[in-house]
């Protein structure tokens, strides 16, 4: 994307507080916020409010001192340039590989090894313990590496037998 990598919002409403902005891509590759007041911000950062259940709803843009300068209800509501930086920027920040399959676990107490094949490829991680794997609804997993990785099941019910009678033994 180029240094004049311009992005204007001023016919859909984002907030009540701030109905319009601007957004660009500078050459240091960091993004600069332009409100409706004309108040520039450098560096602002996209951050998900539900980046796993809702990573298309409610999108916070937040400034280097860590103070929200607009909110974005949903990205699909914005114009396709802008909501593709967004996404763009996004990407970046939220790296959750899914895993696809369970290849081996190393050992069924914890600590354990984890050999997965995720829609990024194949990986390894250790899992500290049986906490690290949180739900969400009913079919839904985040697993958290011992690095710090977070590892999603979007659906225990796709993967297939072998992958869920082994993550079984550590629900």
């Amino acid at each position: 994307m180029s240094e004049e990598t311009r992005m204007t919002n001023s016919e859909t409403p984002i907030s009540p507080v701030s109905p319009a902005f601007q957004l660009e891509r500078q050459a240091s590759g960091r993004l600069l916020y332009i409100g409706v007041d004309g108040e520039q911000h450098v560096g602002v950062v996209p951050v998900r409010a539900f980046p796993v259940e809702a990573p298309d709803e409610g999108v916070s843009l937040v400034s280097t001192e860590g103070h929200e300068v607009a909110w974005i209800e949903q990205l699909q509501a914005l114009p396709p340039a802008l909501r593709a930086l967004l996404q763009e920027e996004l990407a970046l920040r939220d790296f959750v590989p899914e895993i696809k399959q369970l290849k081996s676990v190393s050992t069924f107490a914890t600590p354990s090894v984890w050999n997965v094949k995720t829609d990024r490829g194949d990986t390894s991680f250790v899992l500290k313990g049986e906490e690290d794997i949180r739900r969400l609804g009913r079919n839904a997993l985040l697993i958290v590496g011992s690095q710090g990785v977070q590892y999603s099941v979007h659906d225990m019910t796709a993967l297939d037998r072998n992958s869920r009678r082994l993550l079984e033994r550590f629900l």
